[in-house]
């Protein structure tokens, strides 16, 4: 993987691709229907549906940009394909603090966060404190409300706790 490149697992690369499509081939041009027919009745310094349009529309750019930031120069993973006995990329990773409160994460890329019931991403601290480690390992992991220390008690590849992509309602 380059420096230019971001992982993503597969399902969150056709979760991604699927939103940028909806954004730019359906949701754009309705909303820019609708600005076009707000403009056409006249003043537009006092027409509501004018100027939520036109807010809606920077929004809309604004997450394709987003989108082309992280789908652009991707590496797609595989998560059924990987496996290992340290905490990488696409691993779910089950630790207990001292209390016993147990805690699962699947490591994730950019962006999948917001659809992966589990998904912490790559470049989190959390992830980035648990990155690399065995089973039985502990790992004391750096947050803002003071830090947690936990062990590792399971690693798991192949596991993709997600909602079904397809039946996620894209919003912004």
């Amino acid at each position: 993987m380059t420096s230019k490149q971001k992982p993503l697992t597969m399902h969150g690369q056709a979760y991604l691709a699927d939103e940028h499509e909806w954004l730019a081939k359906t949701e754009r041009p309705n909303v820019l229907t609708k600005i076009a027919n707000a403009a056409a009745e006249g003043d537009r310094s006092e027409n509501a549906e004018y100027i939520y349009g036109k807010k809606r529309l920077r929004e809309i750019d604004r997450r394709l940009r987003y989108l082309d930031r992280l789908l652009t120069d991707a590496q797609i993973i595989d998560q059924t394909k990987l496996s290992g006995s340290k905490v990488s990329f696409g691993s779910t990773v089950v630790v207990e603090d001292l209390d016993g409160n147990s805690f699962s994460w699947t490591i994730v890329g950019e962006g999948e966060t917001e659809f992966h019931d589990l998904g912490i991403s790559w470049v989190s601290p959390v992830a980035k404190a648990l990155w690399g480690k065995q089973l039985g390992q502990l790992v004391t992991i750096h947050r803002p409300k003071g830090d947690l220390e936990v062990e590792i008690i399971d690693i798991k590849f192949g596991v993709y706790p997600a909602k079904n992509v397809r039946d996620y309602k894209f919003s912004i």
